[in-house]
């Protein structure tokens, strides 16, 4: 089992392959290594994550003091249910984030972090911005944004191998500046793109990008 949400029998015998993460999944591990890369700080902010499934940048998030965090996800079930009972989490499960409100999100946040997967997240980003910050540029002054780039989901069908890997480095690169284009189309300056230490489950190499706005 390597998804989150998956389904198994009752009376299923289930063991750890791994030794316990540190967060709830390995993305909180990616999230950690820009944290710690870019010394992003997080204590005592509002975060908004989207992507959230399983949960490993909101636990990450948490664990580097967040006051709070928004997890927003358009699937369901699948947080880990420590991050769904932690008051500090406000769970917007069933939503899609490319139909995000102002009105829906109602606050303004410190920083936003990113995960979407099955989707560009060109897609997803400039309805984010807009409901994150409805006032414009004075609003989102100072905050900042990490994309976690995945370009098995950011190149064409016809550019990505069996198995859904992505392995020629030129493909890899357009699907970072494909990222970093709208970033900036955003009104975003972008400061620093860096290759995650950890792969993607399937193998894919997947890339933290880093913008201030």
């Amino acid at each position: 089992v390597v998804k989150s949400g998956t389904t198994v029998d009752s009376q299923a015998e289930i063991r750890l392959l791994e030794p316990d993460l540190k967060y709830v999944s390995r993305g909180g591990l990616k999230l950690e290594h820009a944290l710690a890369h870019w010394q992003i700080e997080v204590r005592g902010r509002i975060c908004l994550d989207v992507g959230t499934s399983t949960g490993g940048f909101t636990d990450c998030l948490l664990q580097h003091g967040a006051s709070r965090v928004i997890a927003v996800d358009t699937g369901h079930g699948q947080i880990a249910m420590q991050l769904r009972q932690d008051p500090r989490v406000r769970l917007l499960e069933n939503t899609n984030a490319r139909y995000l409100s102002p009105e829906e999100l109602n606050e303004i946040v410190d920083l936003i972090v990113m995960d979407v997967s099955f989707i560009s997240a060109t897609l997803v980003l400039p309805p984010v911005v807009a409901a994150a910050f409805p006032a414009g540029a004075q609003e989102r002054a100072g905050r900042e944004l990490v994309i976690l780039v995945k370009p098995q989901f950011e190149a064409g069908r016809e550019k990505v191998g069996k198995g859904g890997i992505v392995r020629d480095p030129e493909v890899q690169r357009q699907a970072v500046e494909r990222v970093r284009g709208a970033v900036i189309a955003a009104g975003v300056a972008v400061t620093d793109v860096i290759e995650s230490p950890v792969l993607g489950a399937e193998g894919n190499r997947e890339f933290l990008l880093y913008a201030k706005f």
